[in-house]
This record gives C-alpha cells, structure tokens and sequence, in this order.
C-alpha cells in the first residue's frame, strides 16, 4: 500500500499533468500471517480510522486483504461499514476502499468470472481467499502459493520471480490472472510484463485497488502499463 500506489500515482500524474496525490497512512500491526494476527489487525481499525480522519483525506483505503477475507464471506462489507463509522466518529466523511473488495469489483469489472491467483500465504489462507472468491461468485481455476508467513519477507519478494511463477499456474480455463492477490507482495512491475506474455488480463490486489480509489474520486481509472484494468478499457 505504501510503495505500488504511490508509485502508481506518480506514473498516472506523468500522463495526466496537473494532477497530484499526497499519501497519509496509520499502521494496523502485524508480524506473521497468522489467523490469530489477522484478528489482532482488525481489532485495531477504530483507532486507525480517528488517526486518518484528522488529515481530511479524500478517500480512505484498507490495505490488507487476507485480514477481512478470514472473517468470512462478505466481510468486506462489514469492514468498510467499520471504518466509515470509525473516520465519521473524527468528523470524516470520505469514501472507503478496501483492497478485498476491491479486487472482487475489479475482476467484475473486466467483466471476467474465471480467474487463477498466486499468493504469497500459506496454503490454508489462500484456501481461505479461495473460499472467499467463490462464496462472491468467482470461480479460481487454480491458485499457487508460496508459503512465506512473515509479513516483511512477503514485502521483500522480487516481483521479477512472478514472471516465472505464473508459468505454474493451470491456464486452460482462466479469463485473467490475479498475480498478487495480496497488497503487500510486490508484483507491478510484472503486470504488463506477464499480461503480454499469458495474453490474459492481469490484475493484482494493488492495481485493483487504484482503480477502486480512482473511481471514488471522480477520476478515470487509468495508469499506465498496470495492465488491462487500469488501461481505460475495463468498465
């Protein structure tokens, strides 16, 4: 959340001047990604939102998707009622985003219903988005995990090795590809890379944030070579 739509933004301001975007964020802590640590993040989402409310943003967005799908299907929702009741509490009345949803409008929004998905989680927390995916109406085809717990390690991954792990995934069926279904692993830099070379729409749990935070602003949803969501063309 802190460094692939930052620099999603500044790339958007590049091909839209006059444009521009400061960042605010409050921290939700978390060490492993652990069902009991993803509990301990959700608890702290009333505190967070009285913080963010004091700085007037326009719009507010919930980084961790894992976080709200392992609190059951549909819970997005409730999350984003949680923290617009917390910010409206500090006086804010900002539209709210969170990157589970978010990737949910944005695979509809490539008017897609088939999709495979590379996490960084554990088996049975990519079950989990699985799950979670499915209950929304998405059907996975086939999801690869890579097994790291610790949330700096997932931050320290090269994005560079996902334009080989995509190779892994069973394709046959799939409409698009979900490269991160996680904010925290990067992967912008292989987006367009891997969308060129599967000849699939590609999206990530960032790049489908943006375009949920986009679209809440009144803006178009465009960033450059981020892949078919954010080119122009999705709805």
């Amino acid at each position: 959340m802190e460094t692939e739509l930052p620099r999603m933004m500044r790339a958007r301001q590049e091909a839209v001047p006059g444009e521009g975007f400061c960042f605010h964020s409050s921290r939700t802590r978390m060490r492993q990604v652990t069902p009991e640590e993803l509990r301990g993040m959700n608890a702290q989402t009333e505190r967070a939102c009285l913080e963010l409310a004091d700085a007037r943003p326009d719009v507010v967005v919930s980084a961790c998707l894992v976080a709200i799908m392992a609190q059951g299907p549909g819970h997005h929702r409730t999350a984003e009622e949680e923290m617009r009741t917390g910010l409206a509490a500090g006086g804010c009345r900002a539209p709210v985003v969170s990157s589970a949803g978010a990737l949910l409008s944005g695979i509809a929004a490539l008017g897609v219903e088939r999709v495979a998905l590379i996490t960084p989680y554990t088996r049975p927390l990519t079950a989990t988005v699985v799950r979670y995916l499915e209950e929304a109406g998405v059907t996975v085809v086939d999801a690869l995990s890579l097994e790291v717990p610790d949330n700096l390690a997932v931050a320290r991954l090269d994005p560079d090795d996902l334009r080989r792990h995509w190779r892994r995934l069973a394709l046959r069926d799939a409409q698009a590809i979900v490269l991160s279904a996680c904010v925290q692993m990067p992967s912008l830099p292989a987006v367009q890379d891997v969308e060129d070379a599967s000849g699939l729409p590609v999206l990530t749990a960032a790049t489908a944030t943006a375009h949920r935070m986009l679209t809440e602003l009144g803006l178009a949803p465009v960033v450059p070579d981020a892949g078919a969501l954010l080119s122009g063309a999705a709805a």
